[in-house]
């Protein structure tokens, strides 16, 4: 009988013990708008993760979810993620703002962050970077590049953070080259391999030898690399494995320190809602490395424009410029704001079409 009761006491210490380890372990979950393989955007979120593990060992738990459309579904894998017991759910896509509010408002317990979103609760906070800081690099590497003057650019939803990103491309590659013209194809997706080559060719076709894009996979570069002549840039990862052509450089979106950060917040208590938009100077933005491909002096110049993005000495959009209408926008010297850039719904002089509704 007290073999029984000490051997029934062991396993119920046994099992409080693995109860309370459990219970120490901080879960965290992440929501993918793409594959994790998608080589860009996905990819980089998935970095962030995998870093969050390596810092924090058996102290957390991480799970994921791919390809998750914007809308209703991304609400239920949500749903699902918290009764699951996540303490800290980040929702990576814009079309996740709507759900990631509502189902943070069933589950005031746990923590949410939602990337490139404006709308923010108690426990939901919001993150972004400076992608346009990275454009403007890119803008002036494709407008000291081009010989046929023409850039194409494939938009994936016309919402601000790409508006932004255009804007500030012609910007810089109208300083180098005012002949350059923009080309705009809307390709109304994040991760579509078919659609986004698709969108490639046919900006090509139009006279393109420079093809921009903000949207996730790879096709587009393996497209400039089947026509030959044309030059592209990595979107959110490096995409190095195209270089040194057909891409020249990249826009690389580093979100493992701010991960790291979110997460030991929640570990030890002091995670607060809030909004936090970083750039070059914070190191959330990186540029990949400008290949061989690009002239000396043209690398030189790209340089020195991203050291001064970085130590704050020049904004991506200071004026003098004027919207696509006509209108003033930004006098002589004059800095947008954030809120205007965060609102962003309207092409700069010289810009032609028109932004889609």
């Amino acid at each position: 009988m007290k073999l029984t009761t000490l051997l029934t006491g062991a396993a119920m210490a046994l099992g409080l013990a693995t109860t309370a380890m459990a219970q120490d372990k901080t879960k965290v979950g992440f929501v993918y708008v793409g594959p994790i393989g998608d080589g860009g955007w996905t990819h980089e979120h998935d970095k962030g993760r995998l870093a969050v593990e390596a810092e924090f060992g058996d102290k957390v738990e991480t799970v994921y979810v791919e390809s998750v459309a914007e809308g209703p579904d991304s609400e239920r894998v949500m749903t699902q993620m918290a009764l699951d017991g996540a303490d800290l759910i980040f929702t990576t896509s814009f079309g996740y703002m709507d759900p990631t509010i509502n189902v943070a408002k069933k589950f005031p317990n746990v923590k949410f962050e939602h990337a490139t979103g404006y709308k923010q609760a108690e426990n939901v906070a919001t993150y972004s970077a400076r992608f346009y800081e990275g454009r403007a690099i890119q803008g002036h590497i494709a407008g000291s590049m081009t010989k046929s003057n023409i850039i194409g650019y494939i938009g994936s939803y016309p919402i601000p953070e790409v508006i932004r990103g255009i804007n500030s491309a012609f910007i810089h590659a109208r300083k180098v080259n005012p002949d350059v013209q923009f080309k705009i194809v809307w390709a109304y997706t994040w991760f579509d391999p078919a659609k986004e080559a698709d969108a490639a060719k046919v900006l090509i076709e139009q006279g393109a030898d420079v093809v921009l894009q903000h949207t996730d996979s790879t096709a587009p570069q393996a497209a400039a690399q089947e026509a030959g002549n044309v030059i592209t840039f990595g979107q959110a990862s490096d995409m190095a494995q195209y270089a040194p052509l057909p891409r020249v450089s990249s826009i690389i979106d580093d979100w493992a320190p701010y991960y790291i950060a979110r997460t030991k917040a929640v570990m030890d208590g002091t995670w607060t809602s809030g909004n936090t938009w970083d750039g070059i100077g914070a190191g959330m933005v990186g540029i990949g490395e400008i290949s061989d491909a690009v002239p000396a002096n043209i690398k030189a110049e790209a340089l020195a424009l991203k050291a001064s993005l970085a130590d704050g000495s020049y904004h991506a959009f200071t004026g003098p410029l004027k919207k696509q209408d006509g209108s003033d926008f930004l006098a002589e010297g004059e800095v947008a704001d954030d809120g205007t850039l965060a609102g962003m719904n309207f092409y700069v002089e010289g810009i032609e079409g028109d932004i889609p509704q």
